[in-house]
């Protein structure tokens, strides 16, 4: 699941891009993800970063964000508002990034791309997160932290500033490079 740099750079050199971020249930990662690209993003002055989130399962559709994770999210200065909702195969159509927590999720996007050529705008989240090369990263997942208390929030808000940093680094780079 390599990123492709030809897209990014084609992304970047756009006036603006439309991201979303996709979980199982749209109530933990994926609006705490998108709540840390909402805000990180304003400082960035092209491209226009439009910040989006879906879950892959409807079980949450219409509810707010877990309460831990808005707890996390603003603790770290972040505001956001979120109302849940699930994945749908037109979201390929509006959206140029799909950027997604675990492996599950990226299969199940996957499987509702209209068309192949649209697979390009399916990443890992974590693909984007800077690491020591000498490091090994046992998976790209951003781990599920329903059902379990605040550090495990904490620990995934940790991994999902450093995928942004990276993403935000990545297309400005991109972008200077075009």
């Amino acid at each position: 699941m390599p990123i492709d740099r030809d897209y990014l750079n084609e992304l970047a050199s756009q006036s603006e891009v439309k991201v979303m971020m996709v979980c199982l249930g749209n109530i933990c990662r994926s609006p705490m993800a998108a709540a840390v690209l909402h805000n990180r993003a304003q400082a960035i002055s092209k491209p226009r970063v439009l910040v989006d989130s879906s879950g892959t399962g409807p079980w949450h559709v219409g509810e707010g964000a877990n309460p831990k994770s808005i707890f996390t999210w603003e603790s770290a200065g972040y505001k956001y508002e979120h109302v849940a909702k699930q994945f749908q195969s037109n979201m390929f159509l509006n959206q140029d990034l799909l950027l997604v927590m675990d492996e599950t999720n990226y299969e199940d996007v996957l499987k509702l791309a209209p068309s192949k050529n649209l697979l390009k705008k399916v990443m890992l989240l974590r693909e984007f997160e800077s690491r020591d090369p000498n490091s090994s990263l046992d998976s790209l997942a951003v781990p599920d932290p329903y059902y379990k208390e605040l550090p495990a929030y904490a620990q995934v808000l940790q991994m999902v500033e450093k995928s942004i940093t990276g993403l935000l680094s990545q297309l400005s780079t991109s972008q200077s490079n075009s």
